[in-house]
């Protein structure tokens, strides 16, 4: 699908190596540069947002922009790092409280696929197969394919679902910034300086990538984010280590995942794209009041700050709505195992449920 960053396999001729090269460098050249000019206004998530907003731009115009499929997930890999990194044995004594929210996401997965369906279906005119696999809040991999696989529109899932998660990364840290209870004022690095850290705990932190290609032949879900971060919450929980990866790396992924993003619309019509976005854009509202409605009542059930929850059951993508946790110095552990568990419930149960539900239908009148 046009609308999809890809990455090629074989022998390629000497030209294509080299425009493919070219749009590599433009994606990350537009990435860097919107992030660098958003970080000026002391956006959280500068880097992501900026390089998602500048290459989505240059896709949607026609430029040729590309970000490999490996890039992202050795980026990703920095990030799962990270990730693990946020949990300590302080948090073993707060798994009683997880339990609750962890247990409410299946009512939220289904609260929010059964009002977004219907609203695609009334006013966004989508067939069943499109609307139920375009409202399930999963990732854009697996809805794409379980939904084509169905008999759905390929590209208004993938494009509805591309922008849901650039509205949601785009939306709720600003929101969290200028209006939530997050402070005012320039934010402290998500990340310690090169050097900070002794060679020891770069050694350990490495060591930990090591979990991608194992996750990965294990076929499991966000594998090059799970597998990493399996191990680094690992030696984290065991008081081995508490060091976290530069903050620069940390830059940088975000400058590529953002760009990741932004690549997904090479090829898309601005007539096409417009369209998905106003029904993308009603969406993303309907689930982000269903995510404040279930924070509110969570908040209040559990005692866990609303943020956080927020956070944990937004919309948006795992390694998105992490980054955005960690630029917002909210429960980074929290917020990841939530995200991991939603898409887990939806890769097991959303494609059996839809087939139970269109078998439990009664057949449409002559």
């Amino acid at each position: 699908m046009g609308a999809e960053c890809r990455t090629t396999t074989g022998a390629a001729p000497a030209g294509g190596r080299w425009q493919g090269l070219a749009a590599q460098g433009t994606a990350l050249a537009l990435g860097t540069a919107g992030g660098a000019l958003l970080y000026t206004f002391q956006l959280p998530l500068a880097w992501m947002i900026g390089s998602m907003l500048a290459t989505a731009i240059a896709a949607i115009a026609g430029m040729r922009v590309r970000v490999p499929r490996a890039m992202r997930s050795g980026m990703i890999m920095v990030l799962g790092i990270m990730l693990g990194s946020a949990f300590n044995p302080a948090i073993l004594s707060a798994l009683d409280r997880w339990a609750v929210t962890l247990s409410a996401l299946a009512v939220y997965i289904v609260v929010c696929t059964a009002i977004g369906s219907l609203y695609l279906s009334r006013l966004g005119r989508c067939d069943p197969v499109t609307s139920y696999f375009t409202a399930t809040p999963g990732g854009f991999n697996e809805m794409v394919l379980m939904g084509t696989a169905l008999g759905g529109d390929e590209r208004t899932i993938a494009l509805s679902h591309s922008l849901r998660v650039m509205l949601v990364v785009f939306t709720v840290p600003v929101w969290f910034r200028y209006m939530g209870d997050v402070q005012m004022g320039p934010r402290p690095s998500m990340g310690p300086a090169f050097g900070e850290l002794e060679l020891v705990e770069y050694l350990m932190l490495g060591a930990c990538a090591i979990g991608g290609p194992i996750a990965s032949r294990l076929r499991l879900p966000a594998a090059w984010l799970l597998g990493p971060m399996v191990l680094s919450a690992a030696i984290h929980l065991a008081g081995i280590t508490d060091s976290r990866p530069p903050a620069v790396l940390i830059a940088i992924a975000q400058v590529v995942v953002g760009s990741f993003i932004g690549c997904r619309f090479v090829g898309t019509r601005l007539r096409l794209a417009a369209r998905v976005l106003l029904i993308a854009a009603g969406l993303t509202a309907i689930l982000l009041a269903i995510t404040v409605a279930f924070a509110v009542a969570l908040h209040f059930a559990t005692g866990i700050p609303i943020a956080d929850l927020v956070l944990a059951y937004a919309p948006g993508g795992l390694a998105e709505m992490s980054l955005v946790a960690l630029a917002l110095h909210s429960d980074a552990a929290f917020v990841s195992t939530h995200h991991l568990v939603r898409i887990l419930l939806i890769i097991m149960f959303a494609a059996p449920a839809y087939r139970l539900m269109r078998r439990t239908q009664p057949p449409p009148e002559p």
